[in-house]
């Protein structure tokens, strides 16, 4: 029998976790047994990949950044990187504020549904905001002062803290690139050798997604709001899978006018990859994967994924950028605001800026939300009536951002004539051989 691939593999593992809870809870005891035990197999897998975050950013950034054996080549590519993230950002959030406007989704809300969703989700939005108030209180340079870490080994020790990781790695990248060859080579034997065994260990781990997922989506099921107010927040839910939509639409366009690979390559590479990042909502979790598809599927060089993927992966936040910006007018419709131009060119400002601080794990758009909502004078209790379908459409964007990941490192490997032929590599290949 053929071996199915591994998108329909995850596929049938997200199916199968949505039926079996949606039976398990018509029976009394159903919720609580797949909360004790299959949601822990969930949360396992998340963790398996969370623990070669790290890791794998250090040893493939070092490696990257030292293989380029020019400061001038890093320059370059950097200055291509985040000039190409930036942009689709903006576009991102232009797109989420014209479908929002169009749709208007905030003025279907009563008066009677939005006081039961400010009541029952009060203390939710409560901690977001006063997690975002110390942040607010920040000086204007935190950002940078943030961004070099006074001790690796506690930065390494928080995925919250990525681009301090990132900071450190292309620093002793470029360390590595002003020491002689003779000097270097042990070290970068050493980090070729150690992100061959990321790599590997990426492989092993992806055996067990299907079942990974299906603990997840059955754990979702059960946990999620009353149907009620799923109906009373469609058009909001509505309007940012349309967003998304469009978004992909673009990354797809934009990935077969650059680097001529056709939509159906580009998904049926990055298919794996999406499917997680829909079931963990984390960017930071599924990284492992994205490199490992965008390199042996998609033809990106190593030097090129190891380099852009790991920024991507922090800074690219195109799907929770698009997100807060049709969160913000959804929140102003509903309190009877009528937001400004000047007020929603303010909002594509803030939520560019907000997603490149934005950490790559589940929930953390809503923190970067307040201060979006702060800055075009929104009331931030209006977090409240979002938190109902929050956890969806966080899945939902973060397989946006994980998307414009890949997209930004084709094109920027195209650019450099760092795209070639994908050159796929089982889990198995070197056992194969000494057997």
């Amino acid at each position: 029998m053929r071996k199915l691939e591994l998108h329909w593999q995850i596929l049938i593992g997200m199916l199968a976790g949505v039926l079996f809870a949606m039976a398990m809870v018509q029976l009394e005891w159903g919720p609580k047994f797949i909360s004790d035990w299959i949601k822990p197999f969930g949360n396992i897998f998340i963790n398996s990949l969370k623990l070669i975050a790290v890791p794998l950013i250090l040893a493939s950034l070092i490696k990257g950044v030292s293989d380029l054996k020019d400061i001038s080549k890093l320059s370059k590519m950097g200055g291509r990187t985040i000039g190409i993230y930036i942009a689709t950002t903006v576009v991102a959030v232009t797109i989420g504020l014209g479908v929002v406007n169009i749709v208007k989704p905030g003025a279907s809300i009563s008066e009677e549904t939005r006081t039961e969703l400010v009541e029952n989700y009060k203390g939710d939005a409560e901690a977001i905001k006063s997690k975002a108030d110390k942040q607010k209180e920040s000086g204007p340079l935190q950002a940078l002062e943030d961004l070099v870490p006074s001790n690796i080994f506690q930065a390494a020790s928080d995925n919250g803290n990525m681009l301090q990781v990132i900071f450190f790695a292309i620093f002793f990248g470029i360390g590595l690139i002003l020491i002689s060859e003779e000097q270097a080579s042990p070290v970068k034997k050493f980090f070729d050798g150690f992100n061959e065994v990321i790599l590997k260990l990426i492989d092993l781990i992806m055996l067990a997604a299907p079942f990974g997922v299906f603990a997840l989506l059955a754990a979702l099921v059960v946990e999620s709001p009353s149907l009620d107010l799923f109906k009373a927040l469609a058009w909001y839910a509505f309007c940012v899978i349309l967003g998304l939509t469009l978004m992909l639409g673009v990354y797809l366009l934009l990935v077969w006018v650059f680097t001529k690979t056709s939509p159906n390559t580009f998904m049926k590479g990055m298919s794996p990859a999406q499917l997680l990042a829909f079931s963990t909502s984390s960017s930071a979790a599924t990284l492992p994967v994205t490199m490992e598809r965008v390199e042996e599927h998609l033809g990106v060089d190593e030097e090129v994924t190891s380099f852009v993927l790991p920024i991507g992966a922090t800074i690219n936040m195109d799907g929770t950028s698009l997100y807060q910006a049709v969160a913000a007018v959804f929140i102003a419709q509903a309190f009877g605001m009528d937001l400004s131009l000047s007020a929603q060119l303010g909002i594509i400002v803030t939520a560019t800026l907000a997603s490149i601080g934005s950490a790559a794990v589940p929930g953390a758009g809503m923190v970067m939300l307040v201060i979006v909502l702060a800055q075009a004078g929104i009331p931030e209790a209006g977090l409240a009536l979002i938190f109902a379908v929050d956890r969806p459409l966080d899945m939902c964007r973060t397989v946006i951002n994980v998307s414009g990941d890949a997209t930004v490192s084709m094109m920027v490997a195209k650019s450099v004539g760092k795209l070639g032929i994908p050159k796929v590599k089982n889990w198995d290949d070197n056992y194969n051989k000494s057997a």
